[in-house]
């Protein structure tokens, strides 16, 4: 964190040097700003036609079709509020040799992270939970001296190891030691993978991780596979990661518990076909390009095939993560497609899941993830309508955050 905190004027350099400036009608944080829409999504299912954002320093103030004059006309976009990931790896980069993890100094490890975060804000996406240590990148951005998505991060992740991963007792106190170190949340790991799924923590043990974290105010991101899954909602867990092999029983449960529940739609196992070259004989993949593809292949079927399983559940609550690792920052949205396109899930839900929906799972809902006096002026505009067309998440023109412009792609406003 140290190292972090040295190095952040060389990272503050070089990435402004090469990013779009904040627009300078915003970096006055008393000014009132008009944002016209003729299309808005409100970031709880709702849509809203002809109407004005009205926004004063980091905050919505009123949402006013009389509302003038207009500094920002996006008409013409479809605007709705900054998306929110639930589950990233900032620090999750490829080294100076193009390989996945490859090595680097720490200064450009930090470097990296910085940029991720950068290309991610970019990307639309104005809050995210990173599952990689980065507080001092967290803090760096919250005073405002990077550009960044605000970030919610883990310290160190709970790698479940049986008995070795401690007593009851033992856990509570390392999770009361994570929020010591400056924990927005507690990563576990109670199975194996997707294929080698089976749990790898006692029930005893994820009461305790997740009871503590309750007692101490943070919430708990549990990574589980089959029989893992039905531990953790048992357990009181906040929010369960993928999920593949739970029954439908198990997903009932999850439901009337009020358990997050975040399954992916394949984007990261396509990123990893997509990078294969990168990621080729890197710790924990296949030695050859070829062995890449066919081990995700059949991957990005079980995934979407639990997701399409999982959205016929009535009430689950499910959240949007992509999971994104190396050559997806800043392509987050890729998540979005998979989820509507491949896995039948309705377009308004999917963005609803990393908008309010995420906010909630978050304890955020009276800060971020809608569009309403009060919150905070996290917009964002899409050159298309989702809704009737979900690429249309990969054209982002417009983003603010916290009453704040990084992104503004002039184009000719439409009636």
């Amino acid at each position: 964190m140290m190292l972090f905190a040295r190095i952040i004027p060389l990272v503050l350099l070089a990435v402004c040097a090469a990013a779009q400036q904040p627009d300078s009608q915003t970096t006055s944080r008393g000014k009132r700003i008009v944002i016209a829409a003729s299309m808005l999504l409100n970031g709880k299912g709702n849509v809203l036609r002809n109407t004005r954002i009205v926004i004063e320093g980091a905050r919505i103030v009123a949402i006013d079709p009389k509302a003038g004059p207009v500094d920002y006309d996006l008409r013409g976009l479809t605007v709705m509020p900054g998306w929110i990931d639930m589950h990233t790896h900032l620090d999750s980069s490829f080294g100076r040799d193009g390989k996945y993890d490859g090595e680097m100094t720490a200064e450009e490890r930090a470097y990296q992270t910085a940029s991720n975060a950068w290309v991610t804000l970019l990307g639309g996406f104005t809050t995210v939970q990173t599952m990689g240590p980065a507080v001092a990148l967290r803090d760096a951005i919250a005073k405002e001296l990077l550009p960044g998505p605000r970030i919610l991060t883990i310290v160190q992740a709970l790698a479940g190891k049986g008995e070795q991963s401690g007593t009851p007792e033992e856990l509570r106190a390392y999770v009361r030691k994570q929020k010591e170190a400056g924990a927005d949340l507690i990563k576990i790991y109670a199975s194996g993978g997707m294929r080698s799924g089976a749990k790898t923590l006692s029930q005893e043990q994820l009461n305790a991780l997740c009871d503590e974290a309750k007692k101490q105010g943070l919430r708990t991101h549990v990574h589980a596979f089959r029989d893992a899954v039905p531990a953790a909602t048992l357990a009181g867990c906040t929010q369960i990661e993928h999920g593949v092999g739970a029954t439908d029983d198990d997903l009932k449960s999850i439901a009337e518990k009020g358990t997050y529940l975040d399954p992916q739609g394949g984007a990261l196992f396509e990123n990893y076909i997509l990078n294969k070259a990168r990621y080729a004989g890197t710790p924990y993949f296949a030695k050859t390009e070829e062995g890449v593809v066919e081990a995700y292949k059949p991957a990005i079927q079980m995934s979407q095939e639990f997701l399409r399983r999982v959205a016929k559940i009535k009430g689950l609550k499910i959240v949007f993560g992509s999971d994104a690792l190396a050559g997806l920052h800043g392509r987050n949205a890729e998540e979005f497609i998979n989820r509507v396109r491949d896995c039948g899930v309705e377009p308004m839900a999917a963005l609803v899941s990393a908008n309010s929906l995420a906010a909630e799972a978050m304890g955020l809902a009276n800060q971020i993830g809608s569009i309403a006096p009060g919150l905070q002026a996290d917009i964002i505009a899409l050159d298309g309508d989702p809704l009737k067309d979900i690429t249309a998440v990969r054209r982002v023109v417009f983003v603010m955050k916290s009453g704040v412009v990084y992104k503004h792609t002039m184009r000719a406003a439409r009636s």
